[in-house]
């Protein structure tokens, strides 16, 4: 294999990719994190690669080990997964030709097996590849519960690559966690001595220890990056105002996907490489076609005649398969120039040669911002990064507060494996896959024997002499979303043709492609002419309207069964029971392209969407809220700043990410007849963290005090009182009032 990696211009290898190698080769686990593009690839392929050509030479030998050395390789993305094929092929195709005449014949086949894999192929990937590239979704579902079809893979199984694994937090990490305790109860099952697992991390704190959560088992950390960086140029970018006036007669801010487009029209102009982020698809297409428009009307100070518009694209989820491939080989090969794109290129394909990002609006968190940061500027080159901030007080704060992004560490990976309502569906699926016995309690922890009676009075499993056994028909994997994506996604058609465009995540439908919602793909302009749900089907139709849409919904929560109540003090209560969280779409706004201006609101009638989970809250008195001197006026600031607050805290007592729960804060709530702050699990039927929140409230509500009057701030920022997820945009806030009530809430 060394000879394979000079071969593709490798002298040698880096310090941390020669650790992990080392590792790997004496039989450790270990999980890499170093910085975007510092070669974490050929870290974990070299030496996998290197075990799969010795497994495949000692088959040809007639060494009786069946089929070879097999490896399996998981990423979070089917883009990232190609990707990794082309670069794992590369190099088995250069050992091939460095080794001796017969060994192209007998080389490892490395092969994708995911949704995109068409079923005629499937069972040869099953039969012959010896590397499969997948993902957690498709080993959940298709692998583990066929696994007698994958038994020779399975007996086999040498390595396990777990690609971009601080991706995996929260409950989706949660449940790839049980995804992989049960991959290596059944590699055990077939005889497998238990696959060395190697992992992949951009920059996190303490991955180690993350990554020992996701596998369970003991990691080796290797953080020392040794490759060499160029310089990257950092801007903070604030769009300017407009002449338009807005709400109130305040000034109006260009767009940030404004901004974005025009900044990467000349980027373009000058055959700057670029990449776009964009916090939405409409925002990627909508970067896209206002470039295009730009160079070919000869705009951006280029003659239309050089075809640069024909260089620019666009690329997200809801693209078919054979788009999103020719759009990667057109980028990978510099055919296109320019691209916007959602976070669905921030992990993965291993692009070369990129000059700039563009990033319109802050991603969320830090790790992402560099995560994306780090798309550019490869092999020593230097590299432009611009962060646009959007016209949102969380943005805000952070161009005006550099500290903020460049002076903090990035962000904890939190998962929790142990959670009943994410181990109880995994203890289900590996009961269909194979009866669970006392021998597998050690493998998923001390929170299974605990689960298994209850799961017994459900009648989901059924208990012999030989273990528990799964009792029902149906296959327990396909009841456990592990995305949480919330049903079949809706299915884009043009009208006219019958041609499928591409699909929607059926949680965005209600706002992305509604009846009038201009819907763009591929640069195209399109109307919609119908959702239908029952169908989940969305019927559109060209145009080309001069503007874009915007839906509107309201939110609302009612308390469906109180639980537990405990009295915090005088006029104060804590609650913790089930709630029901109701969203409804209820309109939409057609807004100008570039400027933003609002042109009008048109009604929609869709149906509610409910969930039902699991919420904590806690009400103020009248009286109470008087003693604390908060007027009425600064009611709604201070219970919305106090619940953000509230939301950053709770990961540090319910092992939960802040994606995982939201809120609710309402100055007089129906079902309470007071001030109330809610916050919710964000997944049907609960996931543990509100009780965990409810049992914690006191330890809870007073580091989200103290966390508010630590911060330095005068009226409140990202460290305190501001959400990166806020749907009001992070208004109204009032900081001094959100203390004085926490304050008074625990006195």
């Amino acid at each position: 294999m060394l000879s394979a990696i000079r071969e593709l211009g490798v002298p040698r290898p880096w310090i941390h990719q020669a650790a992990m190698a080392e590792a790997a080769l004496a039989g450790e686990s270990a999980v890499v994190a170093t910085g975007t593009a510092s070669g974490k690839s050929l870290a974990y392929l070299a030496p996998v690669l290197n075990g799969l050509l010795d497994g495949a030479a000692g088959t040809a030998r007639g060494k009786p080990n069946g089929r070879g050395a097999t490896a399996l390789y998981l990423a979070p993305t089917k883009a990232l997964a190609a990707d990794q094929l082309r670069t794992a092929e590369s190099l088995l195709k250069a050992a091939a030709a460095a080794g001796p005449e017969d060994a192209a014949a007998s080389r490892p086949r490395a092969a994708l097996y995911d949704g995109d894999t068409p079923f005629e192929e499937r069972d040869w990937v099953r039969r012959f590849a010896s590397l499969v590239l997948t993902n957690p979704d498709m080993l959940h579902q298709g692998i583990l519960p066929g696994h007698a079809r994958w038994a020779p893979f399975l007996r086999a199984l040498r390595y396990v690559v777990v690609d971009e694994c601080h991706t995996y937090r929260g409950v989706f990490g949660s449940h790839v966690a049980q995804v992989l305790r049960r991959l290596r109860r059944l590699c055990r099952k077939y005889g497998s001595d238990g696959p060395v697992f190697l992992l992949a991390s951009a920059t996190a704190s303490e991955p180690a220890a993350a990554a020992e959560l996701l596998t369970g088992l003991p990691v080796t950390e290797i953080t020392e990056d040794g490759s060499p960086r160029g310089e990257t140029v950092f801007a903070l970018w604030e769009p300017p105002l407009t002449e338009t006036a807005g709400e109130h007669g305040a000034p109006v801010r260009r767009t940030a996907t404004a901004e974005a487009a025009e900044l990467l029209t000349d980027l373009v102009a000058d055959e700057v490489r670029t990449i776009a982020f964009t916090r939405s698809r409409r925002g990627a297409e909508l970067v896209s076609m206002v470039a295009r428009e730009r160079l070919a009307s000869g705009a951006a100070g280029v003659p239309p005649a050089l075809g640069l518009d024909r260089r620019v694209g666009s690329y997200r989820g809801g693209y078919l398969a054979e788009e999103r491939r020719a759009i990667e080989r057109a980028l990978l090969e510099g055919r296109l120039l320019g691209l916007a794109t959602t976070t669905a290129l921030e992990l993965g394909v291993d692009i070369s040669g990129l000059d700039a990002v563009l990033m319109a609006g802050f991603p969320g968190t830090r790790a992402s911002l560099w995560q994306q940061a780090g798309r550019a500027g490869r092999e020593q080159q230097g590299s432009l990064a611009v962060l646009i901030a959007r016209d949102d007080p969380l943005d805000t704060f952070l161009v005006h507060h550099p500290d903020a992004l460049f002076g903090r560490p990035v962000e904890h990976t939190v998962l929790d494996p142990a959670n009943p309502h994410v181990l109880a569906p995994h203890l289900c699926a590996a009961a269909a896959e194979l009866p669970l016995t006392e021998a597998d309690m050690e493998l998923f922890g001390p929170s299974a024997r605990l689960l298994l009676p209850q799961l017994e009075q459900r009648k989901l499993l059924r208990r012999r002499a030989s273990g528990w056994f799964w009792a029902r028909r149906e296959r327990p994997a396909d009841l456990v979303d592990i995305r949480g994506s919330g049903g079949a996604p809706v299915k884009v058609v043009e009208a006219d043709t019958g041609r499928l465009l591409g699909t929607v995540d059926a949680g965005a439908a209600h706002t992305s492609v509604h009846e009038g919602a201009v819907h763009l793909h591929q640069g195209r302009t399109y109307l919609v002419r119908e959702l239908d749900l029952e169908s989940d089907c969305a019927l559109v139709e060209r145009a080309d309207p001069p503007y874009s849409t915007v839906a509107r919904d309201t939110t609302a929560i009612s308390v469906l069964d109180t639980e537990a109540e405990v009295k915090l003090g005088d006029g104060v209560r804590l609650c913790f029971g089930s709630v029901e969280v109701t969203n409804q779409v209820v309109s939409y706004l057609r807004r100008r392209l570039i400027t933003g201006e609002v042109l009008g609101e048109r009604p929609l009638h869709l149906p509610p969407r409910t969930l039902r989970t699991r919420a904590v809250w806690w009400t103020v008195t009248d009286d109470r809220l008087e003693a604390a001197d908060i007027l009425p006026e600064e009611l709604p600031g201070a219970l919305h700043a106090a619940e953000h607050a509230s939301i950053g805290l709770l990961p540090l007592f319910a092992t939960c990410d802040r994606w995982d729960i939201g809120g609710v804060s309402v100055p007089l709530h129906p079902d309470t007849g007071a001030a109330t702050v809610f916050v919710h699990d964000g997944h049907p039927g609960g996931a543990g963290f509100a009780e965990r929140g409810f049992r914690a409230a006191r330890e809870w509500l007073t580091a989200t005090r103290d966390a508010i009057a630590a911060c330095e701030c005068e009226h409140g920022c990202p460290s305190c009182v501001q959400s990166p997820k806020c749907g009001n945009g992070n208004d109204p806030l009032d900081k001094p009032a959100s203390l004085r009530l926490l304050t008074a809430l625990l006195a």
